[in-house]
């Protein structure tokens, strides 16, 4: 019995002890970037980005080039053709040489991209860890052009410090990159901000808010057909406080329970991406200024990497910014019980509208925090955001 008591407590100790030498790493910036960004897992090991086809694209269907960020940075990105647009000029795109090019204006793709008054522009902004090519990116790829898949091109990137792009990323660094490419596309193929929706999944629905807020806040403003999050967070310190891994072992949880130390060891996050704060800011432009915008938050019930608790937070915080009087959390969530459209084993609907804008909630039962990339859910979003409105 001693010698268990013994062991047991030594066991403690040492796990304590891990505990607070993760909690004093979790201080430092470089460990810090590497738990928010997860650039270092590239989840794409052995596979050549340069080879699409290995991920399910037909033969010369992406085109895969650089862009160049304007601190000397080189992004590497993807652009998709939808299929059908594809199937038009599978003659010729198989005559073209594959893989990397170093001047994707010369190819076939981007001029069909470039050429057509009524093409439409998907920019994607992806999630932390991996490349372009990881996981449930390559199916979401495929679900945002389905709806028109005449049209709807989509172009993908991997921030600084994700596969093949250089630099390290950080909140401002990865805004900077964001913003090039956004640019790249406004001026090389010229696609108009209302041919431009940007869809964004996790970590990439921060870069996504703070994008439309930076053009919102312009002179002359600039506002893009819409904006599409899915999985979004408050920010990082909410995440913190609120993430546990696989779901079930909460790493803040037990410090989250004493304030004064968690606000403490909060006060160390250099990267806080405040989507909340970004949203809003964006929302209140938009109305002062006349501009239609659309905003479409997706969340899945059993997402368990970001709670989808973050998303009914987000939304009330964009619902605010049209009042001139703001409500609390619970009477905003009186008001939505009321407007809220229940679709069963799909989820719920909430519609939120003024003259200018609509910002609509869908939370679904199922989907995960991945596997709703693939979803019709997505392609419908892509539909709502350049239709006419429902």
């Amino acid at each position: 019995m001693f010698w268990l008591l013994r062991y047991a407590s030594i066991t403690t100790g040492t796990a304590a002890a891990l505990y607070v030498g993760l909690l004093a790493l979790l201080t430092t910036s470089t460990f810090q970037a590497h738990v928010v960004y997860l650039h270092a897992i590239q989840m794409t090991w052995g596979k050549d980005l340069d080879v699409p086809e290995i991920f399910g694209f037909l033969h010369n269907q992406v085109t895969p080039f650089n862009i160049k960020s304007p601190n000397s940075e080189t992004l590497y990105a993807w652009h998709i053709l939808p299929i059908g647009l594809y199937h038009k000029h599978e003659k010729n795109l198989l005559t073209e040489p594959s893989g990397f090019v170093m001047d994707i204006t010369d190819r076939l793709a981007f001029k069909l991209l470039q050429d057509d008054p009524e093409s439409l522009l998907v920019i994607h902004f992806h999630g932390a860890g991996g490349t372009v090519g990881s996981g449930y990116r390559c199916p979401n790829y495929r679900a945002l052009s389905a709806g028109q898949p005449n049209k709807i091109h989509v172009l993908t990137f991997d921030y600084r410090g994700f596969g093949r792009s250089t630099g390290s990323p950080s909140e401002r660094g990865i805004i900077s990159d964001a913003l090039a490419v956004v640019e790249w596309a406004m001026n090389i193929p010229q696609i108009p901000p209302e041919r431009i929706i940007m869809y964004s999944q996790s970590l990439g629905t921060a870069v996504n808010m703070a994008v439309a807020e930076h053009y919102a806040l312009q002179d002359p403003p600039v506002v893009f057909a819409g904006h599409i999050l899915t999985a979004p967070m408050v920010d990082v310190p909410t995440l913190v406080s609120t993430y546990s891994v696989a779901g079930t072992i909460p790493i803040l949880g037990p410090i989250a329970r004493f304030p004064i130390v968690f606000q403490y060891l909060q006060s160390f996050i250099k990267d806080k991406w405040s989507t909340k704060d970004r949203i809003a800011s964006y929302v209140r432009a938009c109305e002062a200024n006349g501009k239609r915008y659309r905003l479409t938050l997706l969340h899945a019930e059993d997402d368990y990497d970001i709670p989808w608790t973050h998303t009914p937070v987000v939304f009330w915080h964009a619902v605010n910014a049209t009042l001139e009087r703001g409500m609390t959390f619970n009477e905003l969530d009186d008001e939505k019980a009321k407007i809220r459209t229940d679709l069963g084993a799909a989820g719920s609907v909430v519609e939120w509208k003024t003259s200018n804008g609509i910002i609509r909630e869908d939370i679904l039962k199922h989907g995960l925090h991945d596997v709703i990339m693939g979803n019709p859910i997505v392609s419908l979003a892509v539909l709502r955001m350049v239709g006419p409105d429902i």
